[in-house]
C-alpha cells in the first residue's frame, strides 16, 4: 500500500490530537492511536478522558478524568503546539462530551475532527454511560467532519440493526441527520459475509469501501486504528473519501499483522510498517 510520507529528520511533523481513554493493556484507545499516528509520520498529542483497567479479556472498570483537566489538555495543545487534525474515542460521560464540545467551540478549532463514537468495548463492556448518548448525538456529532460507528454503536445511536446493504444505508442517513458532514458505517461486525464493507455518506452520495475479511480474532483496537489513520490522512489534506480509503487499507494491513496477547483478543498491529 502507499504510505503517508515520513517527515525529514529534524522537521516538525504534522500534529494529530487524540481525545480518548487510556488502555492499560495497550491494545486500543490512546495507545493504539499513538502507534498509528507515529507510524504514519505524525506527532501524536493527547487529551486523556478516562483511565481504563483492562487487558485482553475485557474492561474491569474505568476512572473518568475531571472535566477541567480534559479541557485543559485540549487547550494546552491547541494554543501552543497546534494541530492539523483530531479524533475522539472513549468519552466516558455526558459531562466529558459537553466539555470537549464546549472547548472545541471556545477555541474556534477548524481542523478536521473524526468522531469514533465508542459506546462499548469489543467484549461488550460499557465505555459510555447511557445518559451520554444524547450528548454525543446533540453536541459532538455536529462538530464532526466524520463519524465512524461500528454496527453495535449504530444500534445504540439510531436503533437500527444493520443486516444488509439496505439497512446500512438507512443507518447512514439517520446518523447524517444528526449533523456530521460525513458518516462511515463500518461493516466489520457483519459476520455473514467474507467481505468487510464500509459505507460512507455525505447526505447526497454513497461511497463503498470493500476489503476481504481477515480471519483473525486478534482485532482489539481496530476501530481506533482506522479512525486515527483517517485523521492522519485528513491532516495531509486528503478529501474524506480519499482518507477513508487510505484508513481502510491501513487497518486491513494492521489486521493481517495482528498478534496474540494474553488470554483474550490480541491487538491489531501498526508495526508491520517496520518490516
Amino acid at each position: 500500500m502507499n504510505y503517508l510520507p515520513l517527515p525529514p529528520p529534524g522537521t516538525t511533523p504534522l500534529r494529530v490530537l487524540t481525545i480518548a481513554g487510556s488502555d492499560s493493556g495497550g491494545g486500543a484507545g490512546i495507545q493504539a492511536d499513538m502507534r498509528t499516528i507515529a507510524m504514519l509520520g505524525g506527532h501524536a498529542c493527547v487529551a486523556v478522558t478516562a483511565v481504563t483497567v483492562q487487558n485482553s479479556l475485557g474492561v474491569r472498570t474505568f476512572h473518568e478524568i475531571p472535566d477541567d483537566i480534559v479541557a485543559g489538555q485540549i487547550d494546552a495543545v491547541v494554543t501552543d503546539i497546534g494541530i492539523q487534525a483530531a479524533k475522539t474515542g472513549m468519552m466516558a460521560s455526558a459531562t466529558i462530551i459537553t466539555t470537549v464540545a464546549q472547548t472545541w467551540r471556545r477555541l474556534g478549532v477548524t481542523v478536521p475532527l473524526v468522531v469514533d463514537p465508542v459506546c462499548a468495548s469489543m467484549h461488550g463492556d460499557p465505555l459510555l454511560a447511557q445518559d451520554a448518548l444524547d450528548s454525543l448525538r446533540a453536541e459532538l456529532f455536529p462538530l464532526a467532519t466524520l463519524v465512524t460507528p461500528n454496527l453495535d454503536e449504530v444500534r445504540l445511536l439510531v436503533d437500527i440493526d444493520v443486516v444488509d446493504g439496505e439497512s446500512q444505508r438507512a443507518a447512514a442517513k439517520a446518523l447524517h441527520a444528526m449533523g456530521p458532514r460525513w458518516v462511515l458505517v463500518k461493516g466489520g461486525h457483519l459476520r455473514s459475509s467474507d467481505r468487510s464493507s464500509d459505507l460512507l455518506y455525505d447526505g447526497a452520495d454513497f461511497h463503498e469501501f470493500d476489503a476481504p475479511r481477515v480471519p483473525t480474532t486478534n482485532d482489539h483496537g481496530g476501530g481506533d486504528t482506522l479512525a486515527a489513520a483517517v485523521a492522519c490522512a485528513l491532516a495531509h489534506g486528503f478529501s474524506v473519501p480519499e482518507a477513508v480509503s487510505f484508513g481502510k487499507r491501513w487497518v486491513t494491513e494492521c489486521l493481517r499483522a495482528a498478534y496474540p496477547l494474553g488470554g483474550g483478543h490480541g491487538p491489531v498491529s501498526a508495526l508491520f510498517r517496520l518490516a
